[in-house]
């Protein structure tokens, strides 16, 4: 029997409308430009040039566009999630799914994603497709959002919810954490994985600001299972005292958390360094132990 595909998570119709609404009324940035600021600068440090490269499903264009300049020569393509942010002329623009990509295999040699595979119904299968589409050596860098993700927010919620509806609804969507991410990147078959998390504090004024920048951001509350008929406004009510009660700073501002994980990993190439064999090492851990508890102080 074939494998069953899981049940969506996300409403991946309802990210894109969100999306869209957020850039006619205006989108809210901060988030995405410091992370794709944080991908370039520890790009940077990779002393290779790349002739082709894919933004994959980054919400807006300007990680793509800063790699267009940083590799004149390079062809950059965007795989963008709706037309409306397809991004400058001088990239190759994409409308499409993180989800199907339509890259041959083994024809990029980099390949980026700033907040937004966090939000696809199959990492996995998603993390394998951008492996097959890299060449041998070929890179994949991306951030997404974590597991410590506005756990402020997630908290007053459920709270509120239980106390003035007797229950709980899914509202905050389910990131994956560091370890498992990791731990995804060598089932997709990504030699020397790396994974590793920056935390953003950000202060609000109260929650009614927060829920405002998410918005902004085309965030809203996508879940499948989301609560279909209207909230009463007591919740939203109550979670704002309860945020407020627990999560302010002695100056009254409130804290939102959002935890930024970054992923990177190479297609795999025979040239690569390879990890020890077991048993292959010329000194037993037990003896370097001996040594140092030997050693004066």
């Amino acid at each position: 029997m074939p494998p069953m595909t899981p049940p969506p998570i996300f409403d991946r119709a309802l990210l894109r409308q969100r999306l869209a609404r957020a850039l006619r009324s205006g989108a809210v940035d901060f988030l995405l430009a410091w992370t794709a600021d944080e991908l370039c600068e520890r790009l940077a440090a990779v002393k290779r040039e790349f002739t082709s490269i894919a933004d994959i499903g980054t919400p807006l264009p300007f990680l793509a566009e800063a790699l267009a300049a940083r590799f004149p020569s390079a062809r950059v393509m965007r795989l963008a999630p709706i037309a409306a942010v397809a991004g400058a002329s001088n990239l190759a623009r994409l409308v499409g799914d993180e989800e199907a990509l339509p890259f041959a295999a083994e024809s990029l040699d980099l390949i980026v994603s700033a907040l937004a595979l966090h939000m696809v119904n199959d990492l996995p299968g998603a993390l394998i497709q951008l492996r097959r589409a890299l060449k041998p050596d070929g890179l994949f860098f991306g951030a997404l959002l974590g597991a410590a993700s506005l756990q402020e927010l997630r908290e007053a919620l459920a709270l509120a919810e239980a106390e003035v509806m007797g229950g709980l609804s899914p509202r905050v969507a389910p990131f994956a954490d560091l370890r498992d991410l990791g731990a995804l990147l060598q089932r997709a078959g990504f030699a020397l994985p790396v994974a590793d998390s920056e935390t953003l504090i950000v202060r609000y004024a109260d929650a009614a600001a927060l829920m405002r920048d998410l918005r902004g951001m085309g965030a809203g509350n996508a879940l499948v299972e989301r609560l279909r008929r209207t909230t009463p406004r007591l919740v939203f009510a109550r979670a704002a005292e309860i945020y407020r009660e627990r999560f302010a700073d002695p100056d009254g501002r409130l804290r939102a958390t959002f935890e930024i994980i970054f992923l990177s990993g190479w297609a795999p190439h025979e040239n690569q360094q390879k990890p020890l064999a077991p048993g292959s090492a010329q000194m037993r851990l037990a003896d370097v132990l001996t040594r140092k508890s030997n050693e004066p102080t």
